[in-house]
């Protein structure tokens, strides 16, 4: 059984409030339950709907033992997804989404394995033949590998799906899983084209609570599955 928050959770997470109504997209429409004072109101029987089949979607994978690659860049969103991922075992993006993680993966490829040896290095006391300015400069080396791909290193090939936070925010992830004809789950607000994501999951892309009561239901059903 998934967990799915119950419709008062979400009204009180404020999961229902939009955008305004000068910054929506047409495609939305039709999970858009009225509009007021200017803001839509996204229709939460509908977001219950569509977290359904994204779940029943995520379990199938998670059950394979497949990989989703989480991606959130958000202030908010970083810490709390990175856990979900972590918790699952699974890939995530929490810096900056570099260009070509997807269409160029054997570049990333090479950036990990440098990212991997040079941690090596580190713990078994292979670099400390170096200088203090080149073990610095090594340790630098490994803090800015680890913000671009520390995330990754699970990843052996490319994931079987993307769960996005903001579809907007990650446009560039859009469109390389798209190119590459990978599975998107996306929360989706009334101010993007759900079309372009597989899974989409209406819901404000913006609430602190929102995305904390989202991603708690996310990860206790994805563990449930990973138990069974």
């Amino acid at each position: 059984m998934h967990k799915i928050p119950t419709m008062a959770d979400m009204l009180a997470a404020g999961m229902h409030f939009g955008h305004r109504k000068s910054r929506w997209h047409p495609k939305m429409e039709k999970y858009i339950f009225t509009e007021k004072n200017g803001i839509y109101i996204i229709d939460l029987a509908k977001s219950t709907d569509k977290l359904n089949q994204a779940l029943d979607f995520m379990s199938t994978l998670i059950k394979e033992n497949k990989a989703i690659l989480f991606v959130g860049t958000k202030d908010q969103v970083k810490e709390p997804l990175k856990d979900v991922a972590t918790s699952l075992n699974n890939p995530y993006v929490v810096g900056k989404w570099l260009s070509g993680s997807i269409t160029n993966f054997t570049v990333i490829k090479r950036s990990v394995k440098k990212y991997l040896d040079l941690i090596e290095k580190r713990d078994s006391g292979k670099l400390d033949k170096y200088t203090k300015k080149e073990q610095l400069q090594f340790q630098r080396d490994i803090e800015r590998l680890s913000d671009r791909v520390g995330g990754l290193t699970m990843l052996k090939k490319l994931p079987d799906a993307l769960f996005v936070w903001d579809i907007k925010e990650e446009s560039t992830a859009i469109k390389e899983a798209r190119k590459r004809n990978i599975p998107i789950v996306a929360i989706c607000d009334t101010n993007v084209n759900p079309e372009l994501v597989n899974y989409p999951i209406p819901g404000n892309d913006d609430s602190t609570k929102t995305i904390k009561l989202l991603l708690k239901s996310i990860k206790e059903s994805l563990q449930n599955v990973k138990k069974d």
